[in-house]
């Protein structure tokens, strides 16, 4: 894997990725099938070579992201789901993602722990609150970390009020309509050879000693397991949680 970065924008920043990474940078065109990019947007992932224009660039002030931070007010569903709390809560979540909904509960006063598996999302991911620490300020109560989340969950050994699961959604129809960045998150995952058989992650979460757990669901999803104490739902997607 390489980052390819036109002099005029490099800086310490993205010397501080590579040597932490371990990617090269380099200053002419790559021509490998996948690279990263560094320019005035930041970081960004292009999966395909002969399709530049396709890349994933992650940005919590703009976008998708931004407009969920400004109507957090309005995650009703997921705030039912963390339940009626005035206090702090230690989240955490094991499938970070783009984090999404862990900027949801940073926006509520909540402290997270945040794991993801891919290497070149934690990458994307980390840049992305580089580049809004100082405009978003609740971005320093989040901790993200690369890795197998079950595994650091136990490593850690710390007593979280809330375990959030939110595995990738399975794919049932060959005509789906393309979601943008989920499908390119999906190719990184294709790219990495990293399973999303999100069985094995919740089978694995359910037999810890969790104080509260909550899945993360398609509306019409089967219930897999039975002792769920309750559930949330919305329009399209439910929350089942776990005591």
């Amino acid at each position: 894997m390489q980052i390819f970065v036109e002099q005029s924008y490099f800086d310490k920043n993205i010397k501080d990725v590579s040597e932490k990474s371990e990617i090269e940078i380099i200053s002419n065109a790559p021509k490998c099938d996948s690279y990263f990019t560094y320019d005035s947007k930041g970081l960004s992932f292009i999966g395909n070579a002969d399709n530049p224009k396709n890349l994933l660039n992650v940005n919590f002030l703009t976008g998708k992201l931004g407009w969920r931070i400004k109507r957090a007010d309005h995650e009703g569903n997921l705030k039912k789901a963390l339940g009626r709390t005035k206090e702090s809560l230690h989240i955490f979540d094991a499938t970070a993602g783009l984090l999404a909904d862990s900027l949801i509960f940073l926006s509520l006063g909540h402290r997270v722990v945040a794991v993801e598996q891919s290497k070149i999302i934690c990458l994307l991911v980390n840049d992305a609150i580089y580049r809004a620490k100082n405009t978003i300020p609740f971005l320093k109560n989040i901790k993200l970390i690369h890795g197998n989340s079950i595994d650091i969950f136990k490593k850690l050994n710390v007593s979280f009020d809330v375990v959030y699961l939110d595995p990738m959604y399975p794919v049932i129809k060959k005509n789906v309509k393309k979601s943008g960045d989920l499908d390119s998150v999906r190719s990184i995952l294709e790219i990495e050879k990293i399973s999303t058989n999100e069985n094995i992650l919740i089978e694995s979460f359910i037999k810890t000693d969790y104080k509260k757990l909550i899945l993360k669901r398609p509306l019409k999803s089967k219930k897999i397991y039975s002792n769920i104490n309750y559930q949330v739902k919305g329009k399209t997607t439910r929350f089942d949680i776990y005591l």
